[in-house]
């Protein structure tokens, strides 16, 4: 994987690049659709390819482990060949879903023994099974077994996790090295900065993590429950720290402005499941805020789903055809709105880049952030 930087904003920290995998280049920055089980909810991979033309969709290991299975992924050849999507996949590492499952798992030096959701079955996650399962999955990029601490957590208890997160990282590292790609093209590890909310372990965390020289960064443990300032300071903190010429990806975040705000800071790559999940609930963003279309006022709004932005999915859906379809259970209903979600949201990272290439991205953010936090 190689990593291009092409233009970076003068009043801020913002930068436009291009990723270039095995499977296709991805111009940052980037907003990755997440595909949980191999699939992007209620979206066709076709319209996730053709219509919203996402770069780059996100698969998870601990959903992907479970079912399918890795026999199936690697009878068919990987998730690429497995759900038809030619274009690069990142998994994460399955320690947020790991993390999340309290009641169910237990943690220790060897890795964490969890329940599955589904069926109550034991499984053994550690550093070097999460890397041969992504191993399996065959995601261009991979991600490094970590845990992931709650939100609020007491120091102590926050310098263990990060101290535990970084051991697993160089069991990683190592397993990635000594481990070959399955399917003919290369594959590459991102370690994980964690470190709460406290200052001194994000440092040292990202110290860490811009030591160790991989492909890519990522950054972890935010957007869990922590003031949305307390996010965006240890943001910019970790990316002044975190190589200039590596991506650097913000995982499970977030809202359109928390997007253009982590842009500013100097993230490339971000995921969420907003677009889908809020869509599945009937909540559009626009280019001038958030619409909630269950509401009366749309019953007979005819104009489209965002009047400026009438390319993001077929301008014959009106907001209240679209609540029709919600109030009558139809399902198509969350499928369109998940759509014109995910077009969105590429919409608003590609114009960022635009606006840092033309060197205008302050202006222009500042005057988002305050159209994109209103709500309809």
């Amino acid at each position: 994987m190689e990593f291009r930087l092409q233009s970076t904003d003068p009043k801020s920290h913002a930068r436009a690049g291009v990723i270039t995998t095995c499977h296709g280049e991805i111009a940052t920055p980037v907003f990755m659709p997440v595909g949980t089980a191999g699939t992007v909810k209620a979206v066709h991979i076709r319209d996730v390819d053709e219509d919203v033309k996402a770069r780059i969709i996100l698969g998870n290991t601990y959903h992907l482990y479970l079912r399918p299975g890795l026999d199936i992924l690697r009878g068919a050849g990987g998730l690429h060949k497995f759900n038809g999507w030619n274009k690069p996949i990142l998994t994460d590492s399955g320690g947020f879903q790991v993390y999340s499952l309290t009641d169910r798992r237990k943690m220790k030096e060897e890795g964490v023994i969890f329940q599955s959701h589904i069926d109550g079955s034991r499984h053994m996650f550690s550093p070097e099974r999460v890397v041969d399962i992504q191993r399996t999955i065959g995601a261009d990029i991979m991600m490094a077994f970590d845990e992931c601490t709650p939100y609020p957590c007491d120091y102590s208890y926050a310098e263990k996790s990060m101290e535990l997160t970084h051991r697993w990282l160089d069991r990683c590292l190592v397993r990635f090295d000594e481990t070959e790609p399955l399917y003919g093209y290369r594959q590459s590890l991102f370690p994980i900065v964690q470190g709460s909310v406290y200052r001194d372990l994000r440092i040292k965390s990202a110290e860490k993590i811009a030591s160790c020289g991989a492909d890519g960064n990522a950054i972890g443990g935010l957007a869990v429950g922590e003031p949305v300032e307390t996010m965006y300071e240890l943001t910019e903190l970790v990316c002044n720290i975190l190589p200039k010429d590596k991506p650097r990806y913000l995982m499970g975040v977030g809202t359109p402005v928390n997007i253009l705000e982590g842009i500013s800071q100097g993230v490339d790559m971000f995921d969420c499941v907003m677009p889908t999940r809020n869509g599945r609930n009937g909540m559009i963003f626009t280019r001038n805020g958030i619409i909630n279309l269950k509401n009366e006022r749309w019953k007979s709004d005819f104009s489209p789903l965002d009047p400026d932005g009438t390319s993001f999915v077929d301008s014959a859906y009106s907001r209240a055809y679209l609540r029709h379809l919600f109030n009558a259970g139809e399902i198509l209903g969350p499928m369109i709105a998940s759509q014109h979600n995910i077009a969105f949201y590429l919409w608003l990272v590609d114009e960022a880049r635009r606006k840092i290439m033309d060197g205008t991205f302050s202006i222009w953010k500042d005057e988002m952030v305050k159209r994109l936090a209103q709500r309809l």
